[in-house]
């Protein structure tokens, strides 16, 4: 029966496509080509911003593209592949669909392109009846449920010191080579989530098989949806790939899902708008990013976040922080918009401990409301020796502190290098709240007493609405 059931729900599909098809076919003339950028005349009355059309390039072979602004009567396109082939007098089709997916919970354990074209080798995806917008509306916010339960998402730090609720948006933000990928790779793995939707935004094509393998694994792949598109694609698929990733969670979320959205990264995001809008015409503003770039930001971020009945996206965004400046544009407004950032630190990398993640300068904005009294007294407590510790840092380490001089100094050398301990992990370890609390209360002499109701929904399973407000920034 199941297989008739899915034969019947892909021709329902197919049938539902064949009534879209046209009588005939518009189509205008390629009259100019600068860089990527692809000019038509002929379609300007019948295109909008948005619209799709096939490049028919010398070969025969076609190009999608979309269109990204006007210009003295003409259409500006940009194409989701390379311009090589495509000359003056090129056909241009308008093309027959909007640009719409049909996924289904099949599409779990599969990788896919910007396009939802499969590229794991395992064959053409399932589609389901119903389409869904690659641009979609957030939530109205009057309607949004309240942030739920704690998500217990397997590392030490961030579950401690930055506890994360179902349904909130936090950002990772890193310099090069301070070991994001990594924790996003435990993330994915330990996440207490029912569905993954991870978006590889501009990343090496070299590491994304090596990703999938080694870091993600056989497990997290079989409850994830994969979206890549590598650095050398054009900036319409990078950019696409993160909007299919954000219409794939909000499709699992509709499903009454716990969706958590991993996008790494939203600055290789704001960088394919930078290259779309400078193309077009549009002035630069801050370090070269369009204004557009600040204004889709939010469009695409408040997207995650509690749904109106039923499931939530919890996401996790990167951001790779240009020159370790994090206040760098893309870096300042993406912090403006999220409820909370996860700062990791390169010279703490360069002391070998990871996940490298610096606990004073990052916040999760649902602290300290969704935790218990006992909670926040182990972590504000910790908090309070690493600031000492840290404020005299410099002086501990060339001796000229004197040992006696100050008692919560003193205090603070003391259990500085246990706690430093502690917010180390291996990529191949878990860690749930429960233990996290238990070992960093030991290691300050605290107790933490048993708490049901956040050991509940710290696992999930709670479907209650939190008691706690979420914080202002």
């Amino acid at each position: 029966m199941g297989g008739f059931s899915q034969l019947g729900t892909t021709t329902g599909s197919l049938i539902e496509e064949l009534q879209q098809l046209r009588e005939y076919r518009l189509y205008g003339r390629v009259a100019g080509v600068l860089g990527l950028l692809v000019e038509v005349a002929g379609l300007d009355r019948v295109l909008s911003v948005g619209s799709r059309c096939n490049l028919v390039a010398r070969d025969g072979r076609r190009v999608v593209s979309e269109v990204i602004g006007f210009r003295q009567g003409r259409a500006l396109l940009m194409p989701f592949g390379t311009v090589d082939g495509i000359g003056l007098g090129c056909k241009a089709e308008l093309a027959d669909s909007d640009p719409v997916i049909r996924p289904t919970e099949a599409w779990l354990g599969r990788v896919v392109n910007a396009l939802g074209q499969p590229l794991d080798g395992k064959g053409p995806l399932p589609l389901g009846r119903a389409a869904h917008r690659l641009h979609g509306a957030p939530p109205p916010a009057h309607r949004r449920r309240r942030v739920g339960g704690k998500m217990d998402l397997g590392v030490r730090a961030i579950n401690t010191f930055l506890t994360c609720c179902r349904g909130q948006r936090m950002g990772i933000f890193s310099g090069s080579g301070v070991g994001k990928s990594i924790l996003l790779s435990m993330l994915a793995r330990y996440t207490a989530s029912n569905v993954n939707v991870i978006g590889l935004i501009g990343e090496r094509g070299r590491e994304v098989q090596e990703w999938l393998e080694d870091d993600l694994g056989p497990e997290g792949l079989a409850r994830s949806v994969v979206v890549v598109a590598t650095s050398d694609e054009p900036p319409l698929m990078r950019r696409q790939a993160a909007y299919l990733t954000m219409a794939l969670a909000e499709f699992f979320r509709d499903q009454g899902e716990d969706v958590l959205c991993l996008m790494d990264s939203i600055t290789r995001f704001a960088m394919s708008l930078r290259e779309i809008g400078l193309s077009a015409g549009e002035p630069p503003a801050a370090k070269g990013y369009t204004p557009s770039v600040f204004a889709e930001l939010p469009r695409l971020l408040e997207r995650a976040g509690p749904g109106v009945d039923r499931g939530s996206i919890t996401g996790l965004f990167s951001v790779l922080v240009e020159g370790d400046d994090h206040n760098e544009p893309v870096a300042d407004a993406v912090r403006g918009i999220l409820d909370g950032h996860v700062v990791l630190e390169r010279s703490i990398a360069e002391r070998n401990r990871f996940p490298a993640v610096n606990v004073l300068r990052s916040v999760s904005r649902t602290m300290p409301d969704c935790n218990s009294r006992a909670e926040n007294e182990v972590v504000n407590r910790a908090r309070g020796l690493l600031s000492t510790y840290e404020n005299m840092a410099e002086l501990i380490r060339i001796g000229a502190y004197k040992p006696g001089s100050d008692q919560a100094i003193d205090e603070a050398i003391r259990y500085y290098p246990r706690i430093e301990a502690f917010l180390a992990q291996d990529r191949a370890e878990r860690s749930d709240f429960e233990t996290a609390y238990t070992e960093l209360a030991e290691i300050l002499g605290l107790s933490v007493p048993d708490n049901p109701d956040s050991a509940a929904s710290s696992t999930g399973a709670s479907g209650a609405e939190p008691k706690h407000d979420v914080r202002a920034a």
